[in-house]
């Protein structure tokens, strides 16, 4: 056997990358599956947009909890249990969430499912820039991004199959157990990283883990070079990280750093909320968000495959300055179109909220009914609506009413609170829903190129081995943290604007900051920033 040339990669290892980027999958299919499947059980379990929040929130809360203790798993037990730990709990989480509908049983099953994805998210990053050839490692490293992408794509595109589907949500969140428990049984058959061995003391093993990965048997140089370096970087421990040795302290901050503007740039929240934000630029139906947000998710795809394909060649921190000012541009325009529409996703949401409490258990009602409900759509909620209202209406209803009594006590509780409540009809403009529509598809495309998957390369790259996975566990605490505190508030605190000088920022600290890394292999990399 011969080593792969320079352009090729051996086999065996893209394939152990790729079953490991399997979790990457998992993970956008899981985040982004929400955004519709909350379209449907708000209606069903009658959700307040506070609740709401707490739903799409709960599975970051699991995955902040995972973050703080994973990376000891990960330098403890390896890369490749970790993995497998980490399916197996998406498949307890699934099997959780599946079986009947109510708002505690959602977010336990979330919160499993958060524990999960963030354990696989560090583990994954960390086994495969371990176990690729220098020449390769930004490709392979970034393959799971492209599958966390994929991920999304296959979540907008069940949100949109099932969205008309009585329980539909069911057969959303099941979709994906299968695969999990496939690659929990793949990752059983994959060897560990040789560079966890050779941490561990397991030499012979990790010369023919190597032999494997390269398609050689002639592998001394780069184990010699893995020996060399992890000699010397076993000597830190944790509470170095924050110190100045080897600049340590400043590798760190570049890590949270990037983890800080991930986050802020309000990107994977609008994920999140894909569905939720396109009904509010006039795509009305849950039909009609459930398939542009499915738009969303093929842009995501199609512009991370050139990120990753030449970030061996064009290096990350080209690629993390051109999506940082592609942001930028396209959140302007964002602004811009949502200052002249007046838009307030309270609203929205609290419109929705009422409408789903007005109509929902009404299902004996006929199509000749239908008037009446696009009557209530039209309305949209204010601040001044209570519960009281919307009691009062539900209390009203009883079984010895008919169907006349019924519509007709609706049509009254309509006139009153048309009386009430000053009301507004919001018709979005065709231009201005669609140039909307395109900045969101221009800032998906740019964070997809930048940010999304430069900065876990990066993280799996400018650390020492001894320590990596705790390092990488800390900076995704950082990420998953400021992702929860943005979700939990994001329908309520809605200023896009506010996030363009946070791009800038980020652009200026990429540029200042962040080192070139294409082309050299981890210990060089190391030894580089142990120096600067």
């Amino acid at each position: 056997n011969s080593v792969p040339p320079p352009g090729r990669c051996g086999m065996f290892t893209f394939l152990s990358s790729t079953i490991a980027a399997i979790s990457g999958l998992l993970m956008g299919y899981e985040l982004g599956l929400i955004s519709g499947a909350l379209l449907q059980l708000s209606s069903i379990l009658m959700l307040s947009c506070k609740q709401q929040e707490i739903v799409v929130s709960s599975i970051l809360i699991g995955a902040l909890l995972a973050s703080l203790t994973g990376g000891f798993l990960i330098d403890r037990f390896g890369r490749r249990i970790a993995i497998i730990v980490a399916s197996s709990l998406f498949v307890l989480g699934s099997l959780i969430l599946i079986p009947s509908a109510s708002y505690g049983i959602l977010i336990v099953g979330r919160i499993t499912i958060g524990i999960s994805i963030s354990l696989s998210s560090i583990a994954t990053c960390v086994y495969i820039a371990e176990i690729a050839p220098q020449h390769r490692r930004g490709l392979l490293v970034s393959l799971n991004e492209l599958m966390i992408v994929t991920g999304f794509l296959f979540a907008y595109i069940s949100n949109y199959v099932f969205a008309s589907v009585s329980q539909g949500w069911k057969y959303m969140f099941g979709l994906a157990m299968p695969l999990g428990a496939l690659q929990a049984v793949a990752m059983y058959f994959l060897p560990p990283s040789p560079r966890f061995l050779v941490m561990k003391g397991n030499e012979e093993a990790a010369s023919k883990v190597l032999g494997r990965l390269r398609a050689t048997s002639d592998t001394a140089e780069e184990l010699i070079a893995i020996k060399s370096s992890l000699k010397d970087e076993h000597q830190y421990g944790f509470l170095d990280l924050f110190r100045s040795k080897d600049n340590m302290r400043a590798r760190m901050l570049i890590g949270l750093t990037l983890a800080f503007f991930v986050q802020t740039t309000g990107q994977p929240n609008i994920l999140f909320y894909a569905s939720t934000v396109l009904k509010s630029v006039g795509f009305q139906s849950n039909e009609a968000a459930s398939l542009a947000s499915t738009g969303v998710g093929v842009v995501k795809v199609v512009s991370t495959i050139p990120a990753i394909s030449f970030v061996d060649q064009v290096g990350s921190k080209t690629f993390l300055c051109i999506g940082s000012s592609l942001m930028a541009v396209s959140l302007v325009t964002m602004g811009l179109v949502n200052f002249n529409l007046h838009m307030n996703f309270t609203n929205i949401c609290r419109s929705q909220s009422l409408e789903d409490s007005v109509f929902h258990g009404s299902g004996n009602l006929t199509a000749s009914n239908d008037s009446l409900r696009n009557q209530f759509g039209s309305m949209t909620s204010q601040d001044g609506i209570s519960l009281n209202t919307l009691k009062k209406s539900k209390m009203a209803k009883t079984e010895e009413q008919n169907r006349t009594v019924l519509e007709g006590d609706m049509i009254s509780t309509g006139s009153q609170m048309r009386s009430n409540i000053k009301t507004e009809t919001v018709e979005v403009p065709l231009l201005l829903k669609w140039i909307s529509l395109a900045s969101l598809l221009v800032y998906v495309a740019a964070f997809s190129i930048g940010l999304g998957p430069m900065t876990w390369l990066l993280l799996s790259e400018i650390f020492p081995g001894g320590i990596r996975g705790r390092a990488i566990a800390l900076t995704s605490s950082m990420n998953w943290g400021i992702n929860l505190l943005i979700s939990l508030t994001f329908l309520t605190v809605t200023g896009k604007n506010a996030l363009f000088p946070l791009n800038l920022a980020s652009l200026a600290f990429v540029i200042m900051f962040i080192p070139e890394t294409k082309g050299c292999s981890l210990e060089q990399i190391s030894m580089e920033l142990a120096k600067q």
